[in-house]
């Protein structure tokens, strides 16, 4: 009984309730627009996690409206989003076209 407990409260701590991507889901998009098998940290994939956790967030916030802690990252993240893109599509115009297709994000 104790040491479930001490599990579950570890488990919290590593994943708690209002992470916005599960692990799972997280996988599920890095599988879906990697550029090899071990791809973790590509512009792509980056921009592609990032654009997840900008509509979680954008959910949250529709439902929200007064929580500006939680706006203000929404922009940074959108910045940051911004800035991977930016340097794709200066070092990489075809991957950078592939990608907004592949996301629906606008140019």
């Amino acid at each position: 009984m104790w040491q479930r407990s001490i599990l579950a409260i570890l488990k919290d701590m590593c994943y708690p309730h209002w992470t916005m991507l599960s692990p799972t889901k997280k996988t599920k998009i890095i599988k879906g627009i990697a550029v090899h098998d071990t791809d973790t940290g590509s512009p792509e994939v980056q921009i592609a996690l990032l654009t997840a956790k900008i509509d979680e967030l954008a959910k949250h916030l529709k439902k929200h409206d007064k929580d500006r802690h939680s706006r203000r990252g929404l922009l940074a993240m959108v910045a940051d989003r911004q800035t991977h893109m930016k340097y794709l599509a200066k070092k990489h115009p075809k991957r950078y076209s592939a990608v907004t297709k592949k996301l629906e994000l606008k140019k």
